[in-house]
């Protein structure tokens, strides 16, 4: 009969990382219906009681895993943002930092845009939600200052740039699109989302 793993003395912030970790690894693996609050003790080693102490159940611990893969994201496009920069080559360097991500953890972006069922959760992710596309949405505005964007509402602006982008992570996400395509492509696929596709 196998021996029952040794209990881990995790401190507290590090039995949440290793869940989160191992829980994301799982998903990579294996997919969302694989995540089980009581396998993740299993694998890290804790007691099957333990990871309740972070997580109340399943849907705590994916909706804690969107909010990390978000906190991410807004990390990597931060890094990538050149305020300084023109509109274009600028626009095209956070399009790449947000495809990256998306070849990178295809599984996690598509877990980030599910939907939420918890309500306590929930406020929480839309506030990250809400400050990426600030940023995204600031961008538009100052172009719109400077006259290199047209009029209008630079909610509604940013909200057609961002999904044309989010697009292109999604067929890469669902194999439709090889990844080295849409990067190859993206410089051309930025300047039709800036410029239209009608003839001038």
């Amino acid at each position: 009969m196998p021996s029952m793993p040794h209990s881990r003395p995790y401190h507290h912030g590090d039995l949440r990382a290793a869940l989160l970790t191992s829980a994301e690894r799982t998903l990579r693996e294996k997919g969302t219906a694989a995540l089980s609050l009581r396998e993740l003790a299993r694998d890290i080693g804790v007691s099957h009681a333990a990871p309740g102490r972070h997580f109340k159940d399943k849907q705590a611990l994916l909706d804690a895993l969107a909010l990390s893969g978000y906190e991410r994201l807004q990390r990597a496009l931060d890094i990538a943002d050149d305020p300084a920069a023109p509109l274009e080559p600028r626009v095209t360097a956070l399009a790449r930092a947000y495809l990256t991500f998306a070849v990178d953890h295809p599984e996690l972006l598509e877990l980030m845009f599910a939907r939420k069922h918890d309500p306590e959760s929930s406020v929480q992710t839309a506030e990250v939600i809400d400050a990426s596309l600030g940023s995204f949405t600031r961008l538009v505005a100052d172009a719109q200052s400077r006259g290199e964007i047209i009029e209008g509402d630079p909610e509604r602006l940013t909200l057609v740039a961002a999904a044309s982008i989010h697009g292109l992570a999604a067929l890469i996400a669902g194999c439709a699109l090889p990844a080295h395509e849409a990067m190859a492509g993206l410089d051309e696929h930025v300047h039709h989302v800036l410029h239209g596709l009608k003839p001038r």
